[in-house]
């Protein structure tokens, strides 16, 4: 009896079959979950009662974004100028690049949408008679902000200075580079045990040497004005070694022939780093400082640990906000409607990165 040969799978059953155990993974640990939070947000949904009676929630709508976002006679206007400023130089800005055919229709929609966001929320603010319903939400929102804005060009200046330096085919900077890159393989609780040390007043090293100039000693993480310095510091520290070696990936991209033809009209140093390295980065720019936007909004162990968020909620960040409404107070649904606020804010950079790289070379 003669039997039938099997015939070959294709190549779309071929990349189905190899992509299904991790779409699969993806979905049931990513994707279930994101709509499963978002169910949540809609209910009025306590831990500690559901988790003993699971009818005990009751769908309440969005009324859980009300109570977290909103509030009693809320005006608008210009109450964050320098905001909404930024907000409307960005519309300006992304009118012009599309009508002189700089970027793409697409690339332009994407901007002029978070332009017109920056110029309408911040401008919301209660009356004179009016408040908040939850009066620590937007300063929390404020202080995650703060925070991004000042480790975000901290580490894509740092990272760049860096990669720079040690972009040299040499034994030395060989092993300068696994000492900057070791940083990032600590865990956030290892990073702020040592960024504590660092920061005491008594004896810390930054204490020390501030007492050999004669100055008196700095109380880092207890003084509001520069907690939020030190664990922006502590995070820059953290948080080199992955943009460093992006930005060394990008530099060994550049040509070398490059830098011979500029060094002829002699453009060297200062003015091929200017004229040739930081055109030639771009994209490389563009990517670190999206994900590091990304990957910073979601601060929560530093603050956690170097801080609890004090002193008088001056360093209380949104992720630790939410860990403390979901599990302190029990209150998940308030908790799911905060992350996917949180949620939000990163896809919207998320697009802007999208947005970017699709543009053509």
């Amino acid at each position: 009896m003669q039997t039938k040969a099997r015939r070959p799978l294709t190549e779309r059953q071929t990349a189905l079959i190899l992509l299904a155990p991790f779409l699969v993974t993806y979905a049931l640990f990513l994707v279930y979950p994101f709509f499963r939070g978002i169910w949540i947000s809609l209910h009025d949904w306590n831990l500690l009662a559901v988790a003993f009676n699971p009818d005990a929630k009751e769908f309440v709508g969005l009324r859980n974004y009300e109570r977290v976002m909103w509030g009693r006679d809320i005006a608008w206007g210009f109450a964050s100028p320098v905001l909404q400023t930024l907000g409307a130089l960005g519309l300006a800005a992304t009118a012009w690049a599309y009508l002189t055919g700089r970027i793409a229709r697409f690339n332009a929609v994407v901007l002029a949408v978070v332009s017109v966001l920056l110029i309408v929320l911040p401008g919301f603010h209660p009356d004179e008679e009016g408040r908040w319903y939850d009066r620590r939400f937007w300063p929390t929102v404020g202080n995650t902000i703060l925070f991004v804005a000042l480790a975000v060009p901290g580490v894509t200046f740092t990272a760049l200075v860096l990669a720079a330096c040690l972009n040299r085919e040499t034994r030395a900077m060989g092993t300068l580079r696994t000492l900057f890159f070791l940083s990032q393989v600590l865990s956030v609780t290892v990073v702020t045990l040592i960024w504590q040390i660092m920061f005491s007043p008594r004896q810390g090293l930054i204490a020390n040497v501030t007492g050999v100039l004669g100055a008196s000693p700095i109380n880092w993480l207890t003084d509001e004005r520069f907690a939020m310095a030190a664990i922006v510091i502590a995070t820059i520290w953290w948080s080199l070694g992955i943009a460093m070696i992006l930005f060394l990936a990008g530099l060994q991209d550049i040509s070398k022939d490059i830098y011979e033809a500029a060094a002829i009209d002699d453009a060297t140093g200062v003015k091929a780093f200017w004229y040739i390295t930081l055109p030639n980065l771009k994209r490389t720019i563009t990517l670190v400082v999206v994900l590091q936007i990304i990957l910073h909004f979601q601060v929560f162990g530093q603050a956690h640990l170097m801080t609890q968020g004090g002193p008088n909620d001056s360093t209380q960040v949104l992720v630790r906000y939410i860990y403390q409404t979901g599990f302190r107070d029990s209150e998940l649904g308030r908790a799911s409607a905060m992350a996917v606020f949180l949620f939000l804010i990163m896809g919207a950079f998320s697009l802007i990165q999208f947005a970017v790289g699709r543009e053509k070379s």
